[in-house]
Order: C-alpha cells, then structure tokens, then sequence
C-alpha cells in the first residue's frame, strides 16, 4: 500500500490529539489558576532509498534520498507564564505574584501543588481549598514564622502543617507545669504579602499567629496534573523545595485570584491551523485512494 496512506493517518491522530488540548485549554479558559498547554509534533522513521556518497575526482557527492513516514507527538508541554490577576471581595482569596505553589495536603495525606487561591475556613477555623483539603503554614508567634527558619527537623520531616487562624490556636509558648501547649483565642485576622497571618487576642493586642509556605520546583513543566487544579512531583520536576512566602519565591496578594493564563486569540488560531492540518490529511487519504484505483482500473 501507498506510504502517504499511513502518513497521513498518523497526521490525523497528531491533529486529532492536538484539537483535544486546545479544547481543554478554551474549555478552561475561566478556571483559576490554570496553566494552557500546547502540542509540539515531529517527524518519524523515515525510509532510506539510498545513502548519500561521497564526492570524487570525477564526480560529486550525492545526497540521500529518504521518505518520510508520518508524524507523532514529541511533547505536550505546559504553559507556566502567570495569569493575570483579578480582585475579589473575599480576603481568604490569594494570588501568587513571581514563583511558586501553594502546598496542599490531600485528606490521602500527600502533598499537591496549586496556584488556584481560592480558599476558605472549615467549621474549626483551618484554611481549606474549595475540596477540603488542608493549606499548609506555619502555626506560633512571631519567632516561629521568622525569616531563615527551618521547615524541617533534623530528621527531615516538616514541621509545616495545616494553619488555623480563627477560633482557639496555640500560641506557640507551653505550660511550665504540665507542659501543654497554651491556647489563645483569636480573632479579625489579616494576612500580608508574606503570608503573615495576623490577628487580634483576647487583650486587644494584634499578634501574629502563623505564616503560609509555598513550593518551588527546577522544572515545574515537569509537573503531573492530577485534577482539582492540583499538580504532584514527577521524577523530572525534581523535588519540592519548601518556603516561606516571599522567602526565595513569589508574595501573595490577598483579595486577588490568579486567572487561567489561556490566550483565546491563540487558541483560536491554533484551532484554525489545526483543523485545517487535519483536513489537507483528509485529502492525502481520499487522493491516495483515487490513485490505487486508478492502478486496480488499468486490469479492465
């Protein structure tokens, strides 16, 4: 059979493949914090019919001659530029500004990474995501939140965990007699564009109760997609790397959120070219089968 039958079919299921992700990316057009992604394609096996040779006192080189067998996928790629970002009128909504990922703990107990900030209190006073899942922070006074403080023991474990910052919160400090963490009962909390929580004691006094961490990845276009506007650690996204806010990566504003970073103008050009790849395959298809029948035609 006819190679150009086979190539344009591979051309078909590449473009097929490509109008899929620019579906998902206009389908998420208004979804926070989304990161678009995009199609990069390259060219198979080709078939050699002859080697090139090499020039002689008589003659010149000749080059090879190769046809080519189709086209696949070489990556699909993501977008990892910053959205723009729009105000709310919800001050536990937060939108990174430079690098990072707010580090969310899973109720699998795993850590995920996001860049949708659209949070909000659970009924014990925790900041949650939308699905319920922990943010992770620092709790404790000033000291504990400091620049330059470890977020790991000695063993490497963290020490970041899920963040209150409304209702009955340890204040960091324990009972000299039976060395029970001490409590205090908060209220009107605010947080700045360090993640600095702060809020006010029973005494009236504004005091800070706890800082938001995020992650930083060499490659974030390593990252795994796992729903939920989640991402998780791959082999190639190397390790995550944990910061305070503003601490060797990005402020956060509150009352703002991170839109999708999809460019519809884009979008719907490459939809153009991409249907119209598709359909110049088609008619390699329907062109390759006139010709054999042009050939099966010739024994009549």
């Amino acid at each position: 059979m006819m190679r150009s039958l086979f190539s344009a079919v591979s051309g078909l299921k590449t473009n097929q493949t490509a109008m899929d992700v620019i579906g998902n990316n206009v389908a998420n057009v208004n979804t926070i914090g989304f990161k678009s992604s995009r199609v990069v394609f390259q060219d198979v096996y080709s078939q050699t019919l002859s080697t090139a040779t090499a020039p002689t006192e008589t003659t010149g080189g000749i080059n090879p001659q190769q046809v080519g067998l189709g086209v696949t996928i070489s990556a699909i790629g993501l977008n990892m530029t910053e959205g723009s970002m729009q105000p709310s009128s919800n001050p536990l909504d937060f939108a990174i500004t430079g690098e990072g990922f707010f580090v969310i703990r899973g109720s699998d107990g795993a850590y995920y990474y996001t860049r949708n900030g659209a949070f909000t209190l659970d009924a014990e006073g925790y900041l949650v995501t939308a699905n319920g899942d922990y943010v992770m922070g620092v709790s404790g006074n000033e000291e504990n939140v400091a620049n330059g403080n470890p977020l790991y023991d000695a063993d490497g474990n963290p020490i970041f965990n899920r963040i209150k910052i409304v209702g009955s919160i340890p204040t960091g400090e324990t009972d000299d007699a039976t060395e029970n963490p001490i409590y205090e009962t908060y209220s009107d909390y605010a947080v700045d564009s360090n993640g600095v929580v702060t809020a006010i004691n029973s005494s009236g006094e504004v005091v800070t109760i706890g800082r938001l961490v995020l992650a930083t990845f060499n490659n974030t276009g390593g990252l795994q997609k796992e729903g939920n506007s989640y991402y998780s650690e791959t082999s190639n996204s190397g390790e995550a790397e944990i910061h305070f806010v503003n601490v060797g990566c990005g402020s956060i504003k509150s009352g703002y959120l991170e839109m999708s970073n999809v460019d519809l103008a884009t979008e719907l050009t490459n939809m153009i070219i991409t249907q119209r790849g598709y359909q110049v395959n088609a008619r390699v298809i329907t062109t390759s089968d006139s010709m054999l029948e042009e050939l099966i035609n010739l024994k009549r």
